[in-house]
């Protein structure tokens, strides 16, 4: 069985799941989504709740709807469960460790989606340190978030 892990920025919160009990990845445009993600979009993939386990701390949940409660890192803020009553909770594809391996097969709430998020992939691309002075700012962060991984330490700030 392969573990999968995640968290919130700051690693208050993290997770872990076997792969066997995730879910379809999707994303939902509905306006609840976008307002709970502050986003276009909100990225989300079902896991089974027994096999669901919050290794370290919990989020804080907020009913957003008389049917969903919503799970968020309660101390850096980080979008983390979509939790409808009596199906299965959705994590943030964004905060497992390895996203890349949760691709969504699937788009929900496409009547809200908005009216530019399809011609996204037409934009002009660019790295992130493409420019110079975008490489002498990055040069000199220091990253304050958890790193994607599980540690026993909390990170050291600037690792």
């Amino acid at each position: 069985m392969t573990r999968l892990t995640g968290g919130c920025q700051c690693g208050a919160v993290r997770f872990a799941v076997e792969e066997e009990a995730v879910g379809t990845a999707s994303i939902c445009h509905c306006r609840m989504c976008q307002k709970a993600f502050g986003s276009f979009f909100a990225p989300l993939v079902s896991v089974d709740p027994g096999a669901l386990a919050w290794t370290r701390g919990e989020p804080r949940r907020w009913r957003s709807s008389n049917h969903v409660r919503r799970g968020f890192c309660a101390d850096c803020g980080t979008p983390l469960t979509y939790e409808p009553d009596g199906d299965w909770p959705a994590i943030a594809i964004g905060a497992f460790d390895r996203p890349e391996r949760l691709a969504p097969a699937i788009q929900y709430g496409t009547e809200a989606e908005l009216p530019y998020v399809a011609g996204l992939p037409s934009l002009p691309r660019r790295s992130t340190g493409d420019t110079v002075a975008a490489a002498a700012w990055l040069g000199d962060i220091r990253s304050f978030q958890h790193p994607d991984r599980d540690t026993d330490t909390w990170p050291e700030q600037g690792t």
